[in-house]
Order: structure tokens, then C-alpha cells, then sequence
């Protein structure tokens, strides 16, 4: 049996907090942008603090598995 949990997890986080997809953190207006298609510098490095964070969270403290 193989753990299918970190590929999915770390698939779906790559897809759902790409800057300017759904949100983007800093926003070129506001602090927060939605769904504007557009990014920055500042906000991919934000970005990519929060993937590292939501992974480590969800595959080292959480140690969630799914088997198939």
C-alpha cells in the first residue's frame, strides 16, 4: 500500500494558494485580493511561507495518511 496523503495535500495547497488564483496576500489595492490573476514579487514570497507552513502543519504535526 502506498500513503497517497502528502501528494494530494501537497497538489491541492500548490493549486488553491497560488497568488492571484483565489487569493493573493499581499493584494495590489488591499491587503487581500481575490481571484485578480495578477501577482507580485511580495506575494509569491508570502505565498510560499504559507505552503511551507500549511505542509509542515498538515504532514509533520498532523501526520495525516490515506491509503489506497
Amino acid at each position: 500500500m502506498h500513503d497517497w496523503a502528502a501528494p494530494i495535500i501537497a497538489s491541492a495547497l500548490f493549486a488553491l494558494i497560488a497568488p492571484g488564483l483565489v487569493v493573493q496576500m499581499p493584494g495590489k489595492e488591499s491587503p487581500i485580493g481575490f481571484m485578480n490573476m495578477k501577482t507580485s514579487i511580495i506575494a509569491i514570497f508570502i505565498h510560499t511561507i504559507l505552503y511551507g507552513l500549511l505542509l509542515i502543519l498538515f504532514l509533520v504535526i498532523l501526520d495525516i495518511h490515506m491509503y489506497a
